[in-house]
């Protein structure tokens, strides 16, 4: 019997190399391609986690529904309370939640959160709590919620119809040392526009201070430009009568606020009924707070406008103007 010859090298190099494809394909799962050489856009699709409702809120078909729907098709989806919160913290900006829960939720807080969060998720609105300032009696700071409109959601509500014509409309934190006095801002318009409707005014309309103030140094700016050597004290009572702002001390008297609104003349006073005459009327809104000095209050009170104060502000307001007590009936609560 002849002797068994011995494998070369490359024999041995191209049996090593079956082996190894043999065993790779006995160890490979059928149809599955490795995680590794997953397509990238595969990888990017998930399924985010959805919150666990807890039983006891009740079921809600339409969030879920709504939750599906593209980002881009939102504005035919919000809800009219949503719609409410939007074109309110709109117009003033920066709203205490608790107060948009108590006006437009009839106080139900817990159905106001949950539509914050839907708006917030879509980047429509923005909250932050913010420090309130104490008061002497009390060591524990509270805290307060507050909204505003992210950039996108102004650009939303702008085309959303909801707006009223000649309405501004604002977005975005400023000022974080005079949040809290703006805050309140809403709660004192909404009282005064509640005896705006009850008297028969419509489509109303807010103003803020900077919006007002702005107006008003375009105005002397382009009288100074005019006549460089006029008199400034003559150019500001000019500018005070043209946008109907009281002058006084030598300086034109802005309000945090103004309500701007329709008022229909009486038919049986006018002589063309059938026309439904129209007139413009406004109110001015001022939020009165411990901060302010004693001469600045005068000067408020002397401006005509519609005053308010917070109670924990009053006492302190009432120290600095306890010889004067016509101005302390003129300033209503919040």
């Amino acid at each position: 019997m002849p002797p068994t010859q011995e494998p070369t090298s490359v024999q041995r190099h191209l049996q090593s190399l079956k082996e190894r494809a043999g065993t790779g394909r006995k160890n490979q799962t059928p149809h599955r391609s490795s995680p590794s050489r997953r397509p990238e856009r595969d990888r990017e699709v998930s399924t985010p986690p959805r919150r666990t409702r807890d039983p006891r809120e009740g079921a809600d078909p339409r969030r879920t529904r709504r939750d599906r729907i593209p980002s881009q098709t939102i504005g035919m989806q919000l809800r009219p309370e949503e719609r409410k919160v939007m074109l309110e913290v709109g117009r003033f900006r920066v709203v205490r939640t608790r107060d948009l829960a108590d006006t437009i939720y009839d106080g139900k807080q817990r159905k106001l959160d949950e539509d914050l969060r839907f708006l917030k998720s879509k980047g429509l609105v923005e909250t932050r709590h913010i420090n309130l300032r104490r008061d002497g009696t009390r060591r524990q700071i509270d805290r307060v919620e507050v909204a505003t409109l992210t950039r996108d959601g102004r650009r939303w509500l702008k085309k959303s119809g909801e707006v009223p014509q000649g309405q501004t409309v604002y977005y975005g934190f400023v000022k974080p040392r005079e949040m809290e006095h703006d805050s309140l801002i809403y709660r004192a318009c909404r009282d005064a526009a509640q005896r705006i409707e009850r008297d028969g005014g419509t489509n109303l309309r807010v103003k803020l201070d900077f919006e007002i103030k702005a107006d008003v140094q375009k105005d002397i700016y382009r009288a100074r430009k005019v006549d460089p050597k006029r008199d400034m004290g003559e150019i500001k009572q000019e500018v005070a009568a043209k946008h109907s702002l009281p002058f006084v001390d030598g300086g034109i008297q802005i309000p945090d606020a103004r309500i701007e609104f329709d008022r229909k003349h009486d038919e049986a006073q006018s002589q063309e009924p059938d026309q439904g005459s129209r007139t413009g009327g406004h109110e001015d809104i001022e939020v009165l707070t411990a901060a302010y000095r004693r001469g600045h209050l005068r000067a408020k009170a002397q401006a005509g406008f519609r005053n308010y104060a917070s109670g924990s502000d009053r006492s302190s307001i009432t120290a600095k103007i306890e010889d004067e007590h016509q101005m302390m009936r003129d300033i209503f609560d919040l």
